[in-house]
């Protein structure tokens, strides 16, 4: 069965769980009725299903193509495919109006991206590092900047990327070797080379805009000294228009194991002319903006990934025969049943609708925040919004590409052996969905920012904040008296009270022994990650519980109460060994020598 956009899902998230409509009286959410979101999520379900899904295997097995001037090719039909992107408005659904975006909120933005990743990962980073970069100079351009840059990046007609890795160095930027030389005039020489960049050549746009990390003649040593800069590949005219070409080349293409469709480039800059973003020396802290961002998204692309591959094994459940029940045939007519009454399969099966759906709430709840954080007029939900964008981007990167890996592993699972060939598609999703786990800082990396600065961020405001409204919810739900959601609020307070419970073993063993932190990084996060869907699940039961009391008939209620229990009973206890293990520390970990692995 072809990928079948979740809009029912979507619908549900906005409409019912975070009542999108309650914020009317906004100014960035005036034009986000639940009308018009409808309308925009049928229309995004018609245009990724039916555009873009058909090209995901054609850009798997045709890749893309360098050729020995520089150029590269996309697949066949992603250009048409991408031109018919920019034509239908798509590009423009989160952007300011004032650079010629629609203006919606960015977590109604967030349903189209989720649905064009699934649809085709590799096509949706074009415009995925687009918005990036537009975000970036929106946030540190300056006028000028703004008025060249923004229209041409908001409407998708030029491409944006994002330079930071070098050959020689990855996380740690202070390494890097790119240098800018001032020109005298307010522009720069941009001297260095770049790897692995996403769509750092291709034949969609009429011009690409690089944001490119260098350190200027004299700056400090380390990330201290590191500036932004933009350098297109064409320099821009008197009218604004792609002029002369600029002294950046694409030396090659990257031999990947997934993504084929995308254009992962080797760009050399030969004292390219870029022009300064932002102030000197405070080029990574605005890279940040566009990196923050692209994290959400690689946590979408996670999730987004998951959908597809758990689609395909469901379809491929119900179709494919083989034994029988153990409960007597469900299908005595048949020589076999359907694999989905075995229990095993639907073990699979549940695991991940339980983590996809429960993923997704968090995903457009964190991103809701998000917009609060910039619309909202009340200063204590702004700062809330912001400290929550900052504390949840970590968990959302790190734990939605983790268990979306182990999604589309299981899936490839349910299909046997078929699934381990090319004639379906759960290894394409498999391979695709791998890079989730490593670009924009590996989900080691994403740990040990989650545990190293963003707990003790404004004195760990933000995480004492989400544990108090994690009670506060258990308390509000429970004083409801239903004996539906009991296992929900017992599940959450347990999960909470471990989670705080790890969350001050950091702090008292964390700071003694700096490894001790390090050690327990990634089980931190993974425990996190799971309350935080625990917290989602009791949100959608008892809005799911509201409606079907109301006399809703829409069986997606029932549904979610299904699901959501076995989430409950069957994922989330993984909570306690995630703590468990956390509480031994580094010791048992670090104690070989380096010389004995």
């Amino acid at each position: 069965m072809p990928y079948q956009p979740p809009v029912r899902d979507h619908a549900f998230l906005l409409r019912d769980l975070l009542e999108l409509e309650r914020y009317a009286n906004l100014p960035a959410f005036a034009d986000a009725s639940m009308e018009t979101v409808d309308q925009i999520l049928d229309e995004a379900a018609r245009f990724t299903a039916e555009v873009l899904a058909p090209l995901n295997s054609v850009g798997d097995k045709e890749g893309c193509h360098w050729a020995a001037d520089n150029s590269v090719t996309t697949p066949k039909g992603f250009k048409a495919a991408y031109e018919q992107l920019v034509a239908g408005g798509w590009p423009g659904l989160g952007s300011d109006p004032a650079y010629g975006g629609q203006g919606l909120p960015h977590v109604v933005n967030l349903a189209f991206s989720e649905m064009s990743s699934s649809a085709n990962m590799a096509f949706s980073m074009y415009p995925g590092l687009t918005h990036g970069a537009y975000s970036a100079i929106l946030a540190a351009g300056t006028p000028e900047q703004k008025d060249l840059y923004l229209p041409k990046l908001a409407s998708f007609q030029w491409g944006g990327t994002m330079n930071l890795t070098e050959p020689h160095c990855g996380t740690d930027l202070g390494l890097l070797r790119t240098k800018a030389v001032p020109n005298g005039d307010g522009t720069y020489k941009i001297s260095g080379q770049k790897i692995w960049i996403s769509g750092g050549e291709q034949d969609l746009t009429e011009n690409i805009v690089h944001l490119v990390l260098a350190r200027i003649e004299g700056a400090p040593a380390g990330t201290r000294g590191i500036s932004l800069f933009i350098v297109p590949k064409f320099l821009p005219d008197a009218e604004g228009a792609p002029g002369a070409r600029n002294s950046v080349k694409c030396l090659g293409l990257e031999e990947k194991m997934g993504i084929h469709g995308n254009a992962t480039c080797v760009i050399s800059h030969e004292e390219a002319t870029g022009w300064l973003l932002g102030e000197e020396n405070r080029g990574l802290s605005i890279m940040f903006i566009m990196m923050n961002e692209a994290r959400l998204g690689v946590g979408m692309q996670g999730l987004a990934q998951a959908e597809a591959a758990y689609q395909a094994a469901a379809a491929f459940a119900k179709e494919r025969l083989q034994g029988r029940s153990l409960t007597g045939p469900k299908n005595p007519d048949g020589p076999a049943d359907p694999i989905i009454v075995h229990p095993d399969i639907r073990r699979m099966l549940m695991d991940s609708r339980a983590i996809i759906e429960g993923g997704r709430a968090f995903l457009f709840w964190t991103a809701l925040h998000g917009d609060l954080a910039e619309a909202s007029p009340d200063e204590a939900a702004r700062q809330k919004g912001h400290d929550y964008m900052a504390l949840m981007t970590p968990v959302l990167k790190g734990f939605l590409t983790d268990k979306g890996f182990q999604v589309c592993s299981d899936a490839m699972q349910v299909h046997g052996g078929a699934g381990f060939t090319e004639h379906f598609p759960v290894s394409q999703y498999l391979r695709d969905c791998r890079i989730a786990l490593i670009y924009e800082g590996t989900n080691g990396i994403q740990a040990l920012d989650l545990v190293g600065r963003k707990l003790a961020a404004d004195g760990g405001r933000a995480v004492m904040g989400f544990f108090a409204e994690l009670d506060g919810y258990v308390a509000e739900t429970e004083a409801l008296g239903l004996d539906e959601l009991k296992p929900f609020t017992e599940g959450l307070a347990k999960a909470k009270g471990e989670l705080q419970e790890a969350t001050l073993w950091l702090m008292q063993n964390g700071l003694a022994n700096p490894d001790n932190a390090g050690a327990a990084s990634t089980d931190y996060l993974h425990l996190f990650g799971l309350t935080a869907l625990a917290y989602m699940w009791t949100k959608m039961a008892r809005t799911a519980q509201a409606k079907i009391a109301d006399g809703a008939a829409d069986p997606i209620y029932a549904e979610k109460l299904t699901v959501g229990r076995y989430y409950m009973a069957r994922v989330l206890p993984q909570t306690a060994a995630h703590l468990a293990k956390l509480k031994t520390g580094a010791e048992t970990m670090m104690a070989l020598p380096a010389e004995a692995f």
